[in-house]
């Protein structure tokens, strides 16, 4: 060091160093954790940017014909309260002849999300009842080969929610490893009835749902795995339940009720990015088969069958609870690599994310990526000499304790 230079100078720039230094990191360890939004769907607008099926139930063979944007308006199936709630709901004011379907609804985002996002929703009511089968889920372009994500999902008079996965061969699930709920009796997601995961926190589903409030679910999509989270009304954490949700860091939220790893899934082979999607089924493979209907509903009608006694006939008061009431669907993005403290390996990929660039493609929007993971790179650039100055004085220190000479 020259002589005569002011060491109590010295001593200050060092500590302003080391500070900036923690900041910069402080930044990047925050950044990766959280996640920007970048689409909310609300109030007057929340319908502006979904399309609306317009085509019979070809999907799950349910007894109902998902209308269009016009019919869903007219009829009131689709439409938003004084409360600037969304509701969607099944036609319960036609009584249905035999031979013909009753009207419902389901509507895709035109925006798709890439790996590197987290989607939340908020519903103070979801459809229930003999025969009803609503789904909030995601799936990509050439489904089922691009993956499905069932996030909120049942039948009936069922009263626990039940996640899911659907993939092509070699997608499996580890069991209960790191997650609240219980998985299902297969670990291969490729099976008719995917990789399921039943929740145990109560009110997830159902009457019991509507009567706490209603509740949000989370759903993490990242390169380490697939996090889904539940919380009944009383239970959402403050940084979700707070006015200015702008931000959300996952790190806050604990263990997942639902948790698919990619060290046996690799997200990002099974998974393209995913549209989401609001629907109600009437019956169906699911609702109307044999034992799942016959489980609680099989004394609803004379037939014992679901179509003759549910959807023929007058449609109130049956399907007076088959509506979804939503507050919100909110889209985030993470811009840097994520990281998940919960998954038991360490994923070294970057995620695919954007904060603010969207390309149109055939009436779809598809996220680029505006960093691909560069703003994590000029941190460690910037920060690496900043550590070497700052960290000088140690060195000398230990070099004269020691007895070398500094270089």
């Amino acid at each position: 060091m020259p002589s005569g230079f002011p060491l109590p100078m010295f001593s200050h720039f060092v500590t302003m160093k080391h500070w900036l230094v923690f900041e910069i990191f402080a930044s990047y360890i925050y950044s990766v954790k959280g996640y920007s939004l970048v689409r909310e769907y609300s109030g007057q607008n929340f319908f502006d940017l979904w399309d609306f099926y317009g085509a019979y139930d070809n999907t799950t063979q349910g007894n109902v014909i998902w209308v269009n944007e016009s019919y869903a308006t007219s009829q009131r199936l689709a439409y938003v309260d004084s409360q600037g709630n969304a509701i969607i709901k099944v036609d319960n004011t036609t009584d249905v002849a035999m031979g013909q379907n009753r009207s419902s609804v389901r509507i895709t985002t035109r925006d798709t999300y890439d790996v590197g996002s987290l989607w939340i929703i908020d519903l103070s009511h979801m459809p229930y009842g003999c025969s009803v089968w609503p789904a909030f889920w995601s799936f990509g372009p050439n489904w089922p080969e691009d993956g499905e994500i069932d996030i909120i999902e049942g039948i009936n008079l069922m009263i626990d929610n039940q996640i899911g996965i659907h993939t092509t061969p070699g997608c499996t699930h580890n069991g209960s490893e790191y997650q609240l709920g219980t998985s299902g009796a297969t670990t291969d997601c490729s099976e008719p009835s995917g990789c399921t995961v039943t929740e145990t926190s109560p009110n997830s589903y159902g009457s019991g749902f509507a009567a706490a409030g209603g509740g949000v679910w989370a759903t993490q999509f990242d390169v380490s795995g697939i996090f889904i989270w539940f919380w009944s009304r009383p239970d959402i954490p403050a940084s979700i339940d707070q006015a200015d949700s702008a931000s959300m860091d996952v790190a806050q939220w604990g263990i997942p009720h639902a948790s698919y790893f990619s060290n046996t899934c690799n997200i990002t082979q099974y998974f393209s990015p995913q549209n989401l999607v609001l629907d109600i089924t009437l019956c169906g493979g699911w609702a109307g088969a044999g034992a799942s209907y016959n489980a609680s509903c099989g004394n609803s009608g004379p037939t014992g069958l679901c179509y003759q006694d549910c959807v023929v006939g007058p449609g109130s008061p049956r399907y007076d609870n088959a509506y979804f009431n939503i507050s919100y669907v909110r889209a985030y993005t993470s811009a840097l690599p994520s990281s998940t403290p919960i998954t038991p390996t360490t994923s070294t990929n970057p995620t695919a994310a954007t904060t603010s660039s969207m390309t149109s493609d055939s009436g779809k929007f598809t996220q680029r990526s505006d960093n691909n993971g560069w703003g994590a790179i000029v941190m460690l650039l910037i920060a690496a000499p900043i550590a070497v100055i700052g960290s000088w004085p140690l060195m000398f220190k230990k070099w004269r304790h020691r007895g070398i000479p500094p270089v």
